[in-house]
């Protein structure tokens, strides 16, 4: 967390899934499900004795745009997970895994997290768990703010050059701000995310979008929130929101997780994009019941396309964005987050029902 510059200032269409022994069934998306998180916590490649500050920091930020290798490239990018004073001590001074200079630290470094007796940034524990603090108030500044870039580049771009750089520029600051340092840091860290996330990640990090139009500019819409958690119920047009529990759904570990998370679920995630130029209704049965009338084959598909899942009793329960070569982007299910997948195997193959162009 340094710069050049000498100063760092201080988605209801819903995946149902019943488990019947060792068999899951899924029945439907837009009314309840008993949702099962992947077991890889959506991070991997990370040294053993940073996993769990990582998943813990993770787990109490609810910024719908915090994810477990957003942290993981970040201190990967600082310090290489580099724990000593030798190696990990910048010229500037910053400290410990996490970079923090010593002014910042005395506002996020407060939490013995490894129970040591002390408070350092130079223990793994404490680093990560003030490290994730910081971010989430970024995060949360970076929702806010009506900035352009995405929350991830904005929160990242604050933690290196401070956030009155980013406010001063309404955005990550431009190539030619500070040498390029902060412009470098964000791109490096958001291209480095892929290489950490694991089981219950982000399939890629990003979509290139092609084009003009109507679905090319929801994609290019719905690529933002990449990353951005599921919540069974949540999502408006204005943005991601809490969602809720129906005694079936949006649970995680036995918790009512939805209620909880602002994030999307699959339709919600698919009205946001198209939202406002083309007034998508609510629910992934909806939305094709809107748009059936211009189906696509699927050799046709273009980017932004909307393509829809249904069970054996023809009830639509999933619907996604085309986004190009043979993937899609959707919002998965609880426990998940938004994602490039292939088409092929974000949902059962025999489910797929076929594609429409708003």
């Amino acid at each position: 967390m340094k710069v050049v510059i000498g100063v760092v200032a201080g988605v209801v269409g819903l995946i149902l899934l019943i488990v019947i022994g060792a068999v899951v069934l899924i029945v439907e998306n837009d009314a309840s499900a008993a949702e099962t998180a992947d077991g890889g916590g959506g991070l991997q490649g990370v040294p053993a004795e940073f996993r769990k500050y990582i998943l813990q920091a993770d787990a109490e930020c609810k910024e719908p745009a915090m994810t477990p290798a957003l942290l993981a490239a970040q201190l990967y990018q600082e310090s290489k997970f580099k724990t000593s004073v030798a190696e990990a001590t910048s010229p500037a001074g910053a400290q410990g895994p996490a970079q923090f200079m010593p002014g910042t630290w005395a506002t996020w470094g407060r939490e013995d997290a490894d129970g040591n007796g002390r408070i350092s940034p130079w223990d793994i524990g404490d680093a990560v768990i003030a490290q994730g603090r910081m971010m989430c108030s970024l995060l949360k500044s970076a929702r806010s703010s009506g900035y352009p870039g995405g929350p991830q580049a904005l929160a990242l771009a604050g933690y290196n050059a401070g956030w009155n750089a980013v406010r001063r520029f309404r955005g990550v600051p431009p190539e030619s701000f500070a040498r390029g340092e902060t412009h470098n840091y964000v791109r490096i860290i958001l291209a480095t995310m892929p290489r950490f996330e694991g089981p219950g990640g982000l399939a890629a990090a990003s979509v290139s979008v092609s084009g003009s139009g109507a679905g090319a500019d929801a994609l290019r819409r719905a690529s933002t929130e990449l990353g951005v958690k599921y919540s069974y119920g949540g999502g408006t047009p204005s943005g991601p929101s809490t969602g809720f529990c129906d005694g079936v759904n949006g649970y995680l570990n036995g918790q009512c997780d939805a209620s909880r998370t602002e994030g999307w679920d699959c339709s919600s995630l698919v009205q946001y994009a198209y939202w406002p130029s083309t007034r998508l209704p609510r629910t992934a049965a909806a939305q094709y019941g809107a748009t059936s009338n211009r189906p696509v084959a699927r050799g046709d598909l273009k980017q932004g396309d909307l393509l829809f899942w249904s069970n054996s009793t023809g009830f639509i329960y999933h619907i996604a964005l085309y986004a190009g070569d043979g993937k899609v982007l959707h919002a998965p299910r609880t426990g998940k987050r938004v994602e490039i997948a292939p088409m092929d195997t974000a949902m059962p193959s025999g489910d797929y029902l076929g594609a429409t162009r708003p």
